[in-house]
């Protein structure tokens, strides 16, 4: 369905590799736990080699040879695991505005409260301003701001489907014709945007959903997938989940709590076409006050995740941060583990989307790969809650948050 995923994508990926690694140190994290993989035994006082970005050898202490050159991290009592995905954020608050220019130091500063401090390496931004994105990405690659790869997502909207929850003021995509969702696609993926996101139900408050027509759908999903692009979706409720299957969607960006659950034919259907899922389970902690209301919508989401997962379907994490301020991990580590076992959802933050999104040299701490490292202050599959409690993150050679 997805044919050369992310090709482009891949190459500015490995451009910001190239870019940061030109001067990056030799570094060496010895006597950690590691789990290379989310499927692999722990390799006890474990050391690995990082050289140019790129990690150069791995084995057990004693049997690899240490660099006189390299800077030593002391990971003992510690576990190693892969660079982390959040496959769903955004960079839409004040903090971001004219990237570009704006101090440096500020911005590596939010960068570690809202995303390094919790282990990302790598993430998907949903939804922002491109004038601001786009620099701020720039910025990363050159080094100039500690933070992770960023990918990018262009929004389209149904027409009249300006959600209660972005301010009037701000002007959006909207599309009422296949023919301008075509345009918008075309433009957002020129202007450097690795992928699309349609909203396929927007939130109205106490008026109706405005649902995306699946033809308006499938135009925009046509052109992404001609040049290689994943497209994600935001589905409302049952309608909007029905055109993400129509029109070919990849990606559900979120489960959809007011439905108890998928039925029989939409997992089939996801199974099919190999579509994944994002559950945001957090997110729906923070939208109601009635504590009632929010048991109710994650219990709902929570069993849409452990179907989705029973049926075979790749699981993506992602929080919606930026969205929300809801930085810290652990709830949604709490809640995918009520379905989910530690081993798989540490496959959410690293072999899923690494597999996922074809990216070939992340998602495993193998000799070869990317340098992309997260050392956890305890071991993930012993408290599915270790995986929050980040000692150092690194990305591309250089770390890019350690704990005071």
């Amino acid at each position: 369905m997805i044919g050369t995923w992310l090709r482009v994508t891949l190459f500015l990926i490995g451009s910001a590799v190239a870019a940061v690694t030109a001067q990056a140190e030799t570094i060496v994290l010895r006597g950690g736990t590691l789990y290379a993989s989310a499927d692999a035994q722990a390799l006890p006082d474990a050391v690995i080699v990082v050289t140019d970005g790129v990690v150069s050898a791995v084995g057990k202490s004693g049997d690899i040879q240490v660099p006189p050159d390299a800077r030593v991290i002391d990971c003992s009592g510690k576990t190693i695991v892969a660079g982390f995905w959040n496959s769903h954020v955004h960079f839409t608050q004040k903090v971001w505005r004219n990237a570009g220019a704006a101090p440096a130091a500020a911005l590596t500063q939010h960068m570690q409260e809202m995303l390094t401090r919790w282990g990302f390496t790598t993430v998907w931004d949903l939804g922002s301003d491109p004038s601001d994105t786009l620099p701020l990405r720039k910025r990363i690659v050159v080094g100039e701001v500690a933070g992770p790869n960023i990918l990018l997502a262009g929004n389209i909207f149904p027409k009249g489907g300006h959600p209660v929850y972005i301010p009037r003021e701000v002007q959006l995509p909207e599309v009422a014709t296949p023919e301008e969702a075509t345009k918008w696609a075309r433009d957002w993926l020129g202007m450097g945007e690795d992928g699309i996101k349609l909203f396929t139900g927007a939130f109205m408050g106490d008026k109706p959903v405005v649902n995306m027509d699946p033809a308006i759908a499938k135009a925009a999903v046509d052109v992404a997938h001609a040049q290689g692009r994943p497209v994600f979706a935001h589905p409302q409720h049952k309608v909007g989940v029905e055109t993400v299957i129509e029109s070919g969607v990849d990606v559900l960006a979120h489960t959809t709590p007011g439905e108890p659950s998928y039925t029989a034919d939409q997992l089939a259907q996801f199974k099919a076409q190999g579509t994944a899922l994002v559950p945001t389970l957090s997110l729906f902690t923070t939208v109601v006050l009635d504590p009632n209301v929010t048991n109710r919508l994650v219990a709902s989401t929570v069993n849409q995740l452990k179907q989705f997962s029973e049926n075979g379907g790749t699981v993506l994490f992602g929080t919606d941060v930026g969205f929300t301020t809801l930085y810290d991990t652990t709830q949604e580590f709490q809640l995918m583990h009520r379905v989910l076992s530690e081993r798989q959802v540490l496959a959410t933050l690293t072999t899923n989307p690494a597999r996922f999104f074809k990216a070939a040299k992340k998602g495993r701490v193998e000799q070869g790969f990317d340098a992309d490292l997260v050392v956890l202050d305890g071991d993930p599959l012993g408290d599915v809650g270790n995986l929050a409690k980040v000692s150092s993150t690194i990305r591309a050679g250089h770390v890019i948050y350690q704990k005071p």
